[in-house]
């Protein structure tokens, strides 16, 4: 079973008061069914939340709902369940916002004003159209998708009123609402009151955040490892120089002896190369003194340079 699933499983868990139960159906319906002149049918793959929302259309309308299952043999076999609807359809329709006067109308922020009543419109639609990455087998990933733009933008700026901020990307002929933030889907699945599905989530999140640093780390030791060495070597270009101009006379014994143990250790950094001179020398340095030196030496052969006009 997929991350997902588990999570949308441990939703159904969760029972809601009745206008809660209402916002759900209203994005349920609206997003996951097919609406003919005679019926509503929603197909389910899960059987969970098929029993969510027959209880709940049981409860709040107090209809019959006709249940069919079938076994779908494609690929694997699994059960579909078809959820008939053929009572109070206009009372249905009309009192869920999709539909005023046989014509469906566009979802309106004004019919869910509380925010209790958008995050059980959210359940609904997450329910319905949803999905969410594994954590521990990709990135951080969070969508609901969408047959019209208009219905994506609706989600959109709920989202946004609830402090969430997605993006839509249009995907063949569907729309996409989406959040990477590893933050915001932490927050979203903790606002859907799935706790296990939260603490498993925030795990695999600390793991992964714990092995970035690591590899962040280690990326930046290798970075100055390289870094000390190419400026090791170009002291060492520098040094021969010196030494090839008999220059070496002209600096003081303290400045002599530090180039004295670059060339001995040309891989080291200024840090290790104070510590080597300061326990191996009554010299105690330091990693700015170490830098004070080769600008004494760097300055010499610089004024060498321009009086030979080299």
């Amino acid at each position: 079973m997929t991350f997902s699933s588990k999570l949308k499983e441990e939703i159904t868990e969760y029972n809601s008061n009745l206008i809660e139960k209402r916002a759900e159906l209203s994005a349920i319906i609206r997003y996951d069914t097919n609406i003919s002149k005679d019926k509503i049918t929603l197909t389910l793959e899960n059987a969970k939340i098929a029993r969510r929302i027959y209880s709940y259309l049981k409860e709040v309308f107090g209809i019959n709902i006709k249940i069919i299952i079938r076994n779908q043999k494609r690929f694997r076999i699994k059960q579909i369940y078809i959820l008939e609807i053929k009572e109070k359809m206009k009372e249905i329709l009309e009192s869920l916002y999709i539909y005023n006067k046989g014509k469906k109308i566009k979802a309106n922020a004004n019919y869910f004003e509380a925010n209790d009543e958008k995050i059980a419109y959210l359940k609904g639609t997450f329910l319905s159209t949803g999905s969410i990455n594994d954590p521990s087998t990709s990135g951080y990933h969070l969508e609901f998708v969408f047959t019209t733009k208009t219905d994506a933008e609706f989600i959109k700026n709920m989202l946004k009123s609830l402090k969430f901020e997605s993006k839509i990307l249009k995907r063949n002929t569907r729309y996409m609402v989406y959040i990477k933030s590893a933050e915001e889907i932490s927050d979203i699945i903790k606002m859907f009151n799935a706790i296990h599905s939260l603490f498993y989530f925030e795990d695999i999140r600390i793991y992964r955040d714990h092995k970035n640093m690591v590899n962040r780390l280690n990326n930046c030791e290798i970075a100055n490892q390289e870094k000390s060495i190419s400026t090791g070597m170009k002291q060492l270009e520098d040094i021969e120089f010196l030494k090839q101009n008999d220059l070496m006379d002209l600096l003081d014994e303290h400045t002599k002896e530090v180039l004295e143990y670059r060339y001995k250790y040309p891989e080291s950094s200024y840090t290790e190369l104070a510590n080597i001179i300061s326990l191996e020398t009554d010299y105690k340095i330091g990693k700015s003194g170490i830098n004070h030196h080769f600008i004494k030496m760097k300055k010499l052969i610089e004024k060498y340079k321009s009086e030979k006009k080299l």
